[in-house]
């Protein structure tokens, strides 16, 4: 499946995980200690908010370890990964210092294959490999800051990007070259197709509410503004 790594919440005796779901949205998966049972969360995109499916029982997993989980996922990378297996373990054990670090190998992870192909094709991709490098930070977060000032220094130094500026053509057009020139310099891949290119941007954006290239965007137009 295609998926973060895992993150382990304070909220409850459970781990959790963001998710590239089959319909192409982001959800987050909490993983409770002590039940087999999932709880899924689909992320709205328009409110930053997790709305818990139909099914998710509300008095197992609330929405404050749904909400917890987003914001311990965020800025994590999508890769491919196996599905998560946990042993059953008492909740109190859990809760115990030595006890938690011993229930760490209960936690496996099984092959799977899970997920739409375009998209395990992507995160399978050299190129989005050495993309998600280029813009981690310390932390091992995906960072929006760094790609857009990557991004906005190349549209300032660009003659090319320029002329088009000049010829006022559309924010779309522009973004999209200035875009597709970065991922080529990064990934030395020359022959970066800008389908390839559009499917890397939106499973960088699944990474948080906020717009990969917002700042970028911002740029752009005020670049228009300006003339």
């Amino acid at each position: 499946m295609i998926r973060t790594k895992l993150v382990e919440l304070s909220t409850l005796d459970a781990v959790a995980y963001r998710q590239r779901l089959g319909t192409g949205h982001s959800g987050v998966v909490i993983l409770r200690y002590d039940s087999p049972q999932p709880g899924l969360a689909r992320l709205n995109r328009n409110t930053g908010e997790p709305d818990p499916a139909a099914n998710v029982p509300r008095d197992r997993f609330p929405i404050e370890a749904f909400r917890e989980a987003l914001e311990l996922t965020s800025g994590l990378p999508y890769s491919r990964r196996g599905r998560v297996r946990l042993s059953q373990l008492e909740p109190a054990a859990v809760k115990d210092t030595a006890a938690a670090a011993a229930a760490t190998p209960a936690v496996a992870e099984d092959p799977d294959d899970e997920g739409r192909s375009e998209d395990v094709a992507t995160v399978c991709s050299d190129d989005y490999a050495a993309i998600v490098k280029a813009y981690t930070n310390r932390k091992g977060e995906l960072s929006y800051e760094l790609l857009n000032k990557a991004l906005i220094q190349a549209a300032h130094g660009n003659a090319f990007v320029a002329d088009l500026v000049a010829r006022r053509a559309p924010l779309e057009q522009i973004r999209d070259h200035v875009v597709k020139a970065n991922f080529e310099a990064v990934t030395g891949n020359r022959a970066l197709t800008m389908d390839a290119v559009q499917r890397i941007v939106e499973m960088l954006d699944a990474v948080s509410p906020r717009s990969v290239l917002r700042e970028l965007d911002d740029a752009l137009k005020r670049m228009l503004a300006a003339g």
